[in-house]
């Protein structure tokens, strides 16, 4: 069973940056697991900066909502994955899901479940990257709500189940378990 770490932190955190040289530092052969769509072009500016920051030292793979089913795909392939990020991936099944059904936020627990499950039979260590939206002020608008609450839900199952847990505040990596 690999040993799974998940960062955390606010926005421009350093969550990212840390990630990619925790991960690089397991050597061998490593896979970007991005959730990230370019849905418009301050979007696809974002991607193209994180790609460049990268450079060629990676193999990416672009999947914005079937992470537990590829990440089972790819298990034992690559020497560690980083999943950037679980918040991306949960904005996505939210909007592929009708907010105002009562069962969408169950639908989207079910998702984080399964993704739990996967990282714990996982060969391949996991580095996974989310971040601590429910720090701010309180959204105005219902479906900004349904969102923190399902991300701080999320990170709770996530941290759970991970071996090692940061959290970046101010681009320092502080470790929680």
């Amino acid at each position: 069973m690999a040993h799974n770490t998940l960062i955390t932190g606010g926005a421009r955190s350093g969550k990212s940056r840390f990630a990619e040289e925790l991960t690089l530092g397991f050597g061998g052969l490593a896979c970007y697991l991005a959730t990230a769509q370019a849905l418009d072009d301050e979007m696809e500016e974002r991607i193209h900066r994180h790609q460049f920051r990268r450079g060629n030292s990676w193999e990416t793979i672009e999947e914005p909502l079937m992470i537990p089913q590829t990440l089972a795909r790819i298990d034992g392939i690559y020497s560690v994955i980083l999943l950037d990020c679980v918040t991306l991936w949960l904005s996505n099944l939210l909007l592929s899901c009708d907010e105002n059904d009562p069962g969408c936020e169950e639908q989207i627990a079910s998702h984080v479940h399964r993704l739990a499950t996967t990282l714990r039979g996982m060969s391949t260590p996991v580095v996974l990257v989310t971040n601590e939206v429910g720090q701010g002020i309180v959204p105005e608008h219902r479906l900004g709500r349904l969102y923190r609450d399902i991300a701080g839900q999320a990170n709770q199952i996530l941290a759970a189940c991970c071996d090692h847990v940061h959290v970046c505040i101010s681009g320092i990596p502080l470790k929680l378990k």
